[in-house]
């Protein structure tokens, strides 16, 4: 939601040019809170409002606007005042956002970023999207094991005004291989015995991520460990970065966002649902709708295959939606179930018999107590209490042949190097009702 409390007041500042004003307003609040009050600013309007803070409150701002809005001041601003803004901002941030903005603009804006920080930038771009590498900063906090709790502390204050994060003090040697790690935390507590080596203190048996790993991958170890930052080495072993733990709720956001949307049998939005275009949401939305959309029709024919026997008891017809929502309901709870057990690393394909036995249970209770109840329903209906046995005995089938699909499908995806959130609910729906439609036929002609 926009807030709209200063948009007026910040207008009328930038009409009249009052830089002393916005400068308060820049510096009065914290970044975040002084970001929130500038939506509904067009990128040059926000600009407008930075070029008069202070470079450090202007990046710090910067940092918590829209990406729309980044991106549209960069492509719409002066590249000789945005060039030291993107030279001072954290090296993981200033990459993704140079990733969505126009390339000719890139372009010029990189030629004019003093050499070492365009190294590092053309660095962090090389490395695909998704992976470590492409998250990883290159700020990090790092020294040599040689010296002294004291010596390491001064050091420290000298480096962390150029840092993003010391929670964590790497140790390196002089070719900057990973040889330990101290806390911020263990140095304080050792300011009783200044002349400590950090040799001494630091901890040898790192748990380290690959700059080519998957950024998934990598969010899942930093909350299995609870990390608040994990260093990136390469095949080296030296240290090429860290992984802070404000990129891994990102990325988990990320995750958990995507697979929201292929649980809904959407296709995976790039941005936000506002900020995609009309079109194209329905293009995304259209394919899995065109497959859900098939699978109804080869229902449709499987009912008009069993036309004669449906002429013959009509009254059957009536417990169609029974018999598919059943089964349906019953898959997507057991797909929903497995698709989070093996997000969250609860279960592993290797675990199918367990889990095929567990839900072949399950499908026998949840089959028997909704069966019971369909009998009753169909004793009211049906002309016999002999055919009214259809609508349990099918039921039953049904739901547990719905906890079987909607718990092996996922697994099966996730054997096959596929992402098991593409057996959305819908999808497994669709295949059980197809399966529905035949037990429920076969049955009435088994039993009438």
């Amino acid at each position: 939601m926009i807030n709209t409390l200063y948009l007026p007041e910040l207008r009328e500042m930038l009409a009249a040019k009052d830089e002393a004003g916005l400068r308060e307003f820049c510096e009065a609040l914290h970044a975040g809170r002084t970001a929130e009050f500038m939506e509904g600013l067009t990128p040059l309007e926000a600009w407008g409002v930075l070029r008069a803070a202070s470079s450090q409150a202007r990046v710090e701002i910067f940092g918590y606007l829209e990406e729309e809005v980044q991106v549209g001041i960069l492509e719409s601003g002066d590249p000789a005042e945005l060039a030291p803004l993107i030279a001072d901002m954290p090296p993981d941030d200033r990459v993704d956002l140079l990733h969505q903005t126009d390339s000719s603009i890139v372009e010029t804006v990189l030629s004019l970023i003093p050499t070492e920080e365009r190294r590092d930038i053309l660095r962090l771009r090389a490395y695909p999207e998704e992976t470590a590498g492409a998250m990883m900063t290159t700020e990090i906090a790092k020294l040599p094991e040689n010296l002294t709790v004291s010596e390491a502390l001064k050091e420290i204050g000298r480096q962390a005004k150029d840092l993003e994060t010391i929670y964590y003090i790497y140790i390196v040697d002089e070719e900057d291989h990973l040889r330990g790690l101290v806390s911020t935390r263990q140095l304080v507590t050792q300011l009783g015995k200044p002349e400590t080596l950090l040799s001494e203190l630091m901890k040898r048996d790192l748990v380290t991520v690959s700059a080519t790993d998957d950024q998934e991958a990598v969010a899942e170890k930093v909350a299995d460990f609870d990390f608040l930052a994990i260093p990136v080495v390469d095949a080296e072993w030296h240290l090429v970065g860290i992984i802070t733990y404000d990129d891994v709720i990102d990325v988990l956001q990320e995750e958990a966002t995507e697979d929201a949307h292929l649980a809904g049998a959407v296709q995976p939005l790039e941005e936000g649902y506002l900020a995609t275009r009309l079109f194209l949401l329905t293009r995304l939305r259209a394919g899995w709708l065109t497959v859900l959309f098939a699978a109804a029709i080869l229902t449709a024919l499987l009912l008009q295959s069993y036309d004669a026997a449906l002429e013959e008891v009509t009254w059957l017809v009536w417990f169609v939606p029974l018999v598919i929502s059943s089964g349906g309901n019953t898959g997507s709870q057991s797909a929903t179930l497995i698709i989070r057990a093996l997000t969250t690393k609860e279960i592993m394909p290797s675990d199918w018999s367990i889990v095929l036995w567990r839900e072949v249970l399950m499908g026998c209770l949840l089959g028997a107590f909704l069966a019971t109840i369909g009998y009753v329903a169909a004793c009211f209906l049906a002309p016999s209490a002999m055919a009214a046995l259809v609508i349990p005995v099918t039921i039953f089938l049904v739901v547990i042949c719905g906890t079987i699909l909607g718990a092996m499908l996922p697994l099966l995806f996730q054997r096959m190097g596929l992402d098991p959130a593409l057996m959305s609910t819908p999808f497994v729906a669709g295949i059980i009702d197809i399966v529905g439609i035949v037990l429920y036929m076969n049955v009435a002609i088994w039993l009438l």
